[in-house]
């Protein structure tokens, strides 16, 4: 599990590799993660937008932007929690993914970054 806290916000982050909904001969490999966010600060706020570098081991990059995850912007007051699940395809056995989350502090409208652990995924025959 990837783990860390900005300004009051703790992201964590666990991975898997989803071999049913791979195709090695084809090179296509697919990943699921699930993130837990935790709001530990004093302030409530909402998840407004997504911010993600995905890079493969053949160092593809790709860059997706968008409102929420998963179709929602949860809103977190101190001590509430979010989890969810997504995913995401490569084109090699291990990849890279790193970003952040843009979130409103309901008290001020102030808009604050809160980074995401870079997390890797990496496919288990890869492993052996």
């Amino acid at each position: 599990m990837y783990t860390c806290i900005t300004n009051g916000i703790k992201i964590s982050v666990a991975t898997q590799y989803e071999a049913r909904h791979s195709n090695t001969k084809e090179n296509r490999h697919v990943f699921s993660y699930n993130i837990d966010i935790v709001n530990e600060s004093d302030f409530t706020v909402q998840l407004i937008r997504r911010h993600w570098y995905i890079t493969d081991s053949n160092c593809n990059r790709r860059e997706v932007k968008g409102d929420g995850v998963v179709g929602e912007q949860p809103i977190l007051r101190p001590g509430e929690r979010h989890n969810y699940t997504s995913w995401c395809p490569f084109n090699s056995e291990i990849g890279i993914m790193k970003g952040f989350f843009t979130m409103l502090r309901e008290i001020n409208g102030e808009m604050i970054e809160v980074r995401v652990p870079d997390f890797t995924m990496c496919a288990l025959p890869r492993l052996n």
